[in-house]
């Protein structure tokens, strides 16, 4: 599993694997390949037992190279061929984020559960269609944080916080660089009008695992900025964002974003979480352990009985993915329900648009 490239990571089991459904119990299908965590989403869900049919997307050379990986799906002859497909029980999609929205309420139209890459949607009246697309329809729209759900040391540390380990959770600190790569990424990629911004796409992990962490249902934004220090040439981009949140449990949150991560790093981000307790403390060390190890997954805690340290690939699996399944198939919410995923992008959504600028970067003015 390469590490280098955060655009492609795709993460697949190194143990724990539990496997919820029948082949052909639950059918999903992908339209839109514009991003490689369409690969991460679809590992996720056939490890778990789901079977993919069919992939739609307007370039036949993406289509190629999706067939490439999983030979089980067959090219559908257009987007219509899926949304009509009574068999299909889920659409996942990493289309372009500016037309994530309008995919998501036509998946739900046509009687299906949507599974879309972060950031689900960029602007408040996208969020506003949605919920009320789910209101109508009493379908699903999932949204991947995958820095959460796709990381077992992120899995494991809540283990630790719901058992009590560190008691209350006061404050959360989230330290989420990233490599830019820049040659590689599409021209809509440096368009906030394309992609939401730097908040919205990478701070809606952070937001979304602060909430998670904290037990919180929802929160305030303190503060926020954004800035373009290296990417001068790009009007409309920011290399940079930060926050602060304050939950309505009184728990607090401090986040950085940023596209620095240096050439030497063998991961594409040295993604930290720190969580502190009123009995205790956690820091989870994601991609790696800088000059220590390249595996991921460092969990160091410190709780009322001692000092603790533990490397957890493959000791909790991705548990997300077939709760979801589980969720879909019996019309629950056990993976995570519909209100924390709409209340992670609102804040996301509102951190960007009232972030302070710093520095020359342009604002395009997203409403």
């Amino acid at each position: 599993m390469q590490k280098t490239d955060g655009m492609n990571y795709a993460p697949v089991s190194q143990g724990k694997v539990e496997v919820v459904c029948k082949p052909g119990e639950f059918n999903f299908a992908a339209i839109g390949l514009d991003h490689g965590h369409i690969f991460a989403i679809c590992n996720g869900l056939l490890e778990a037992g789901a079977t993919l049919t069919k992939v739609w997307d307007s370039d036949p050379q993406k289509v190629r190279e999706f067939l490439a990986r999983y030979p089980q799906a067959s090219a559908a002859e257009s987007e219509t061929e899926i949304l009509e497909d009574p068999a299909v029980q889920m659409v996942v999609s990493a289309v372009r984020p500016c037309r994530r929205c309008e995919l998501g309420l036509s998946v739900m139209a046509h009687g299906k559960d949507f599974f879309v890459d972060k950031p689900g949607m960029l602007t408040a009246a996208e969020l506003a269609a949605v919920r009320a697309g789910c209101e109508k329809t009493g379908r699903k729209y999932v949204v991947y944080y995958g820095e959460r759900i796709h990381v077992e040391g992120a899995v494991f540390a809540e283990e630790l916080i719901r058992s009590g380990t560190i008691g209350r959770v006061l404050q959360v600190t989230i330290l989420a660089p990233h490599r830019l790569n820049r040659p590689i990424r599409s021209d809509w990629f440096f368009e906030e009008s394309q992609n939401g911004g730097i908040i919205t796409d990478l701070g809606s992990h952070q937001i979304e695992q602060f909430l998670t962490y904290c037990g919180a249902e929802s929160a305030t934004v303190l503060q926020s900025a954004v800035a373009n220090y290296a990417n001068r040439d790009k009007a409309h981009f920011y290399d940079f964002g930060e926050g602060v949140l304050l939950a309505e449990n009184g728990a607090t949150c401090y986040f950085r974003v940023d596209w620095f991560t240096p050439d030497g790093m063998s991961a594409w981000g040295d993604g930290r979480v720190f969580v502190m307790g009123d009995k205790g403390s956690i820091e989870i060390r994601k991609y790696l352990d800088v000059a220590v190890s390249e595996q991921g997954d460092h969990v160091i805690w410190v709780d009322q009985q001692g000092e603790h340290r533990e490397q957890v690939t493959g000791k909790t699996g991705f548990v997300f993915f077939g709760r979801l399944i589980r969720d879909c198939l019996h019309r629950t919410e056990t993976a995570i329900t519909q209100a924390h995923t709409f209340e992670a992008m609102r804040l996301a959504i509102e951190a960007q648009d009232k972030a302070m600028k710093i520095g020359p970067a342009v604002r395009t003015g997203i409403n």
